[in-house]
């Protein structure tokens, strides 16, 4: 609990990587006078929101961590979602943040106090009064549902992939999974092995990618914790190797020519049949929406277990799921893997800067900042994996601790610009025709596809920062401080 009002330096709301990441960078900055504020009764995020079958990064989990607490006992090159909870929660440990923090604690609202020159965050325990205000609520936390006709009154289990329930036994049921995503391709594997039937409802196919991989052996484990210079060398060429994939994701024509002949080849060897086939072959440029990983999916969708209905499901009919291509399929449960409200971070209303706009309002027309971190007309307010800070190439975890610094760093300067850091809309503006220009050629924004990375109002890349991790850290370098907004002259020297 709070009591009724605390004051600290800082307020982090959200406990996931993003948050416990800029926890680290202050508490060894020397800046341990924040708080973590967690609106569940548990950290972890996506980690822990996420718990359907199957669930795991499609990121290496030697690369998906935090540089400064490398973990030799990944079971597998890619990590189950259950171990990257309970790494973050061994994290938390290891840097004794536990009494920083604050869980069943949600954020309701936040709002500048000219008065006092600090956030006032209003909590289901309390208020905070804090100096600075970081938003670690990540980008992927709110369940999108499709406007479906019906589907509020379907009888059976009917729930979105990201809120999993476990009381519901799908085994030997025909289950309907709507969405063909990243969740949808690490899910459907395990529902064919239990349900009766699945039928997969795709809006449009992804381009697949071998996943590869597989389980580290004690041996290798054990080798990890003796040699900390072998698991650092295991990182820096996984960093490496996300660097390089970063060329046929942005639109190099040759790099993007060899991926995507990569992606045709798993296609054809995991799916005999040509009609289906053809199904499962997107019509867009590689790279315009996430490329996934996976080497069970085709092979699953090809089995007799699973019908692949390539049309959206609109409509439910009692038992009957109606597609838009006419087709009707009886089904016993309805699971959504119908990913995130992205583009329109829910956080957003409940935030108002200096002249009482909300975030939200700010953000009309689609996210913008500078240094995908502060945002004009929001003092002392700091975004971490909001505006520009996603990738479609390597770990978000590196981005998080590139900002994370660069907050750490403005905090430090904010005694000599009189305690209030407020970025110049001029610097914002600058910012955001950066992204623009070096996105404008890119296959997110002329691939021939929708994304999760495009806000649909202004047609703008809003979440994907579109270029290399080794550039977000030279970009957020040069941030000298000359982004905020000088201090008035003193009295005498204007008078001068």
């Amino acid at each position: 609990m709070i009591p009724s009002t605390t004051r600290v330096e800082v307020a982090i709301v959200g406990a996931g990587f993003a948050g416990i990441g800029m926890a680290i960078a202050l508490q060894r900055a020397g800046r341990g006078d924040f708080m973590l504020l967690e609106r569940a009764p548990s950290i972890g995020g996506t980690w822990r929101d996420n718990t359907y079958p199957g669930v795991a990064c499609d990121v290496p989990a030697h690369l998906y961590g935090f540089a400064t607490h490398p973990n030799p006992f990944w079971s597998q090159t890619f990590a189950p979602g259950a171990e990257i909870r309970a790494y973050l929660e061994s994290v938390v440990t290891s840097e004794a943040l536990w009494p920083k923090v604050r869980l069943g604690t949600g954020m309701q609202s936040a709002d500048w106090d000219a008065e006092h020159e600090a956030w006032r965050v209003g909590t289901s325990s309390g208020t905070v009064l804090a100096d600075a205000l970081v938003l670690a609520c990540g980008r992927l936390t709110e369940p999108s549902i499709p406007d479906i006709v019906g589907l509020g009154t379907f009888g059976g289990p009917l729930f979105h992939s990201a809120r999993w329930d476990h009381t519901a036994d799908l085994a030997g049921k025909r289950v309907a999974l709507v969405g063909s995503g990243a969740s949808a391709v690490q899910l459907l594997p395990r529902l064919a092995e239990t349900a009766a039937h699945v039928t997969l409802f795709q809006r449009t196919p992804a381009w697949i990618v071998p996943r590869g991989g597989g389980a580290y052996s004690e041996a290798d484990r054990d080798r990890f914790a003796r040699d900390p210079q072998t698991l650092a060398a295991l990182r820096a060429g996984l960093y490496a190797e996300g660097e390089d994939r970063f060329a046929s994701r942005s639109g190099d024509a040759a790099a993007a020519a060899s991926a995507r002949g990569l992606a045709l080849a798993h296609l054809a060897s995991s799916v005999p049949d040509p009609a289906l086939r053809a199904a499962l072959t997107p019509d867009y440029a590689f790279g315009c929406k996430r490329v996934l990983l996976s080497d069970d999916f085709y092979p699953a969708v090809a089995s007799d277990a699973v019908t692949l209905v390539p049309a959206a499901l609109t409509a439910v009919d009692g038992p009957t799921a109606i597609a838009a291509d006419g087709s009707r399929h009886e089904v016993d449960a309805i699971v959504l893997a119908t990913g995130f409200a992205s583009t329109q971070q829910p956080y957003a209303e409940l935030v108002r800067g200096e002249q009482g706009q909300t975030l939200s309002r700010h953000w009309a027309l689609g996210m913008t900042s500078f240094a995908s971190t502060v945002v004009a007309g929001f003092p002392n307010l700091f975004v971490l994996n909001g505006p520009n800070a996603s990738l479609g190439h390597s770990s978000s975890v590196l981005m998080i601790e590139e900002q994370a610094g660069y907050v750490a760093r403005a905090l430090a300067d904010r005694a000599e610009r009189g305690g209030v850091l407020r970025v110049s809309a001029a610097a914002e503006a600058a910012y955001t025709d950066e992204i623009a220009a070096a996105a404008a050629s890119t296959p997110w924004l002329t691939g021939g596809c929708r994304n999760w990375y495009v806000d649909e109002r202004s047609g703008r890349l809003t979440l994907l920062w579109p270029d290399t991790v080794d550039a977000f850290r030279a970009r957020l370098a040069r941030a000298d401080g000359s982004e905020f907004e000088a201090l008035p002259a003193p009295l005498e020297r204007r008078l001068a």
